[in-house]
């Protein structure tokens, strides 16, 4: 919202307003009451439009602070994606789109080929899920691994745990590029366990989900998947690296001069 010109605030005001912590109120309290006093605004329009400043200044900077915190890899929304690229059925990218499935604590798990969007799709929806004031955490199982081998050397596994499990949604990028040791399994076992039935878990891989005891001990691998599949979307890609066609098309970099 924009307003006339309006002359700085009284100085006792202004240090009230910063001592009650109001940033976003005290910036556009000068325009807003130069505005009401020339159009008289009732009093009660006045608070309300001060107040929604303040509140949506604060909203901002909270899903600021969240995509910050969230650690995405790339910064891909669902603004670059092209829904006619991908195999992904339109009416199931739209179906996840509405994020309904969180709100309900189901999980989501792509698998297919490198390079067929799987990572993208994902990271855009964690975007949406932020801007719908949802909170996000990222991980490949190599950095969740290393998150909960740390916390084993002061006997904090259990308080990291529930730390991830304060997102909403939370993401485990990329299984199955490399195969996941005794230490991954693990983590990854602990965190599906934690957030079973009570958090969304978003799982991209280029191998199914039944093939993840080849790259990881059989039974935890078991009670693994058993536990991310029980209330999960399990969506399939097909097709070649779009990647790869893009590098053969010569679209991967900008050419020399």
């Amino acid at each position: 919202m924009t307003y006339p010109t309006a002359p700085a605030l009284p100085e006792e005001l202004d240090k009230l307003l910063r001592r009650m912590r109001l940033p976003y109120l005290r910036k556009t309290a000068p325009d807003v009451l130069a505005t009401a006093r020339a159009q008289r605004w009732d009093p009660a329009e006045v608070l309300r439009v001060l107040i929604n400043e303040e509140v949506v200044g604060r909203d901002a900077a909270t899903r600021r602070l969240r995509r910050s915190t969230a650690n995405f890899p790339t910064g891909k929304t669902l603004a670059s994606w092209r829904p006619e690229d991908s195999t992904i059925p339109e009416p199931t990218q739209n179906a996840l789109a509405t994020l309904e499935w969180i709100g309900r604590a189901e999980n989501l798990v792509i698998t297919g080929a490198s390079g067929t969007g799987k990572s993208h799709f994902v990271e855009g929806l964690a975007h949406a899920a932020i801007e719908k004031d949802l909170r996000v955490a990222w991980f490949t199982l190599e950095s969740l691994t290393t998150t909960i081998g740390r916390s084993k050397v002061d006997g904090s596994t259990a308080r990291t745990v529930a730390k991830i499990c304060r997102a909403d949604l939370i993401v485990i990028d990329d299984i199955g590029m490399l195969p996941a040791g005794d230490d991954a399994a693990e983590a990854f076992y602990r965190i599906i366990d934690a957030a079973y039935e009570r958090r969304s878990i978003a799982v991209t891989s280029n191998i199914h989900p039944s093939g993840f005891d080849t790259i990881m001990p059989k039974t935890l691998a078991t009670a693994t998947v058993d536990r991310l599949l029980h209330h999960a979307h399990l969506v399939v890609t097909k097709g070649d690296s779009h990647r790869l066609a893009e590098a053969l098309a010569g679209q991967g970099v900008i050419p020399l001069s």
